[in-house]
């Protein structure tokens, strides 16, 4: 009976995915809103800021790899990298290994839109949090690992659209 007893009190004291998600999801989709409503200073939209990142981060690539790791279609990956080729901020460069191929890169202005953008978001997040005290200051810190697990996780994982 004190298995059992113990077993209900392990099952008590298990955390659960969901009810935590439960808790911070209203929170996390609040702060989501505002972070993107007062700090985008660009015009540029969030599939073409990811893919310019994937490229600052990756290299060079093939659209059907741009399209694969962002998870859409080759024709949606496509339509991106034309508007971002209008704007000047990539190029795209015949493989000298394959001629038929194709792949894209940053430009340097696309660089320094993307460190523009980055710059900017980070001070306004600071803004953000400079608000909270010092002792949850330190709690972030010390989440901050965390979060980025998460997300590298939900960016690579097996639902993202990459290998």
């Amino acid at each position: 009976m004190a298995q059992n007893d113990s077993a209900e009190n392990d099952d008590q004291n298990t955390l659960d995915a969901y009810d935590i998600a439960e808790r911070i999801r209203p929170a996390m989709t609040s702060l989501y809103i505002m972070y993107f409503r007062n700090s985008q200073q660009s015009d540029l939209t969030g599939p073409q800021l990811s893919i310019m990142t994937r490229l600052k981060e990756g290299g060079p690539s093939r659209i059907n790899r741009l399209a694969e790791s962002e998870g859409v279609r080759m024709p949606t990956a496509s339509n991106t990298v034309n508007q971002l080729e209008k704007r000047g901020l990539v190029r795209r460069n015949r493989d000298e290994a394959d001629r038929r191929g194709v792949s894209v890169e940053l430009t340097a202005e696309g660089e320094a839109e993307l460190l523009r953008v980055g710059d900017e978001r980070t001070k306004y997040l600071s803004e953000m949090l400079s608000s909270l005290p010092e002792e949850h200051l330190r709690k972030l810190d010390e989440l901050a690992d965390i979060v980025n697990i998460l997300a590298e996780n939900y960016v690579n994982g097996p639902n993202s659209g990459s290998d």
